[in-house]
């Protein structure tokens, strides 16, 4: 496993115990589902991991980055607050 997934799932693991894989992880952060159901491993990850970690993490995991963005928008609106990649692509 590479040092940014670790890094990544370090910070949204561990503060809701649970036990992703990177590609879990990146399944929930490209899925509009995850909103709707206030995945809180999503939302950890777009409130929480550093912002060029997560774009890293996006390049890494081939993640389509302008689905990520329309999710952290949807997080953002849902939240009350800007999140950093809800003004990302």
């Amino acid at each position: 496993m590479s040092i940014v997934a670790v890094k990544v799932l370090s910070t949204v693991n561990a503060p809701y115990g649970t036990a992703l894989s990177a590609e879990q992880l990146a399944s929930k952060i490209s899925d509009p589902a995850s909103a709707l159901s206030f995945d809180p491993s999503a939302f950890s990850f777009f409130s929480e991991v550093d912002e060029n970690l997560q774009i890293s993490f996006l390049e890494e995991m081939h993640v389509d980055p302008t689905a990520a963005s329309d999710l952290a928008r949807k997080f953002s609106a849902l939240a009350g607050y800007p999140l950093p990649l809800a003004r990302a692509a």
